[in-house]
């Protein structure tokens, strides 16, 4: 379990593989992540996470997911 006041702007994401996803851009209410835009993975957008994906979190966001499935899973913001 992890607190979700542990999740702060700027931090990296990453994938159950270890690999990027994207950078923390805030919370967005109290499940959801949103992704920075300026991001090199974001594609100009942000996305947003819910926080069922989160795994724990440390220096990182480490998710349950692997980048492959967060990345064809995420919400686009509107």
């Amino acid at each position: 379990m992890f607190n979700k006041g542990d999740i702060k702007e700027h931090m990296e994401v990453l994938g159950s593989d270890g690999q990027h996803v994207g950078t923390v851009d805030h919370m967005e209410g109290s499940n959801q992540i949103r992704l920075a835009k300026t991001d090199p993975k974001a594609g100009g957008k942000h996305h947003f996470i819910p926080t069922d994906w989160v795994d724990h979190v440390d220096q990182h966001v480490h998710l349950n997911k692997s980048s492959k499935d967060v990345q064809s899973q995420w919400k686009d913001a509107a």
